[in-house]
């Protein structure tokens, strides 16, 4: 999964996991930790939810990730 390297650090991302969906800026990759900035939660059939600071997420969790157009 190196190509997230060029591709999508400091772009804007959805992260989908099995449950639930982070979308943000993808800010770094700390060792097998995703870290994104401005992010909001969003799970199926509720509201989107805005989080606060960082959001750090494990990559084994990761089932793909989005990178926005544009």
């Amino acid at each position: 999964m190196f190509w997230w390297r060029r591709t999508a650090l400091r772009k804007r991302v959805v992260v989908n996991l099995s449950d639930k969906a982070f979308a943000g800026v993808l800010w770094a990759k700390r060792g097998p930790l995703l870290v994104l900035r401005d992010a909001v939660l969003m799970q199926h059939g509720a509201a989107d939810t805005p989080m606060d600071g960082e959001v750090v997420i494990e990559r084994a969790r990761v089932e793909f990730i989005q990178v926005a157009g544009g």
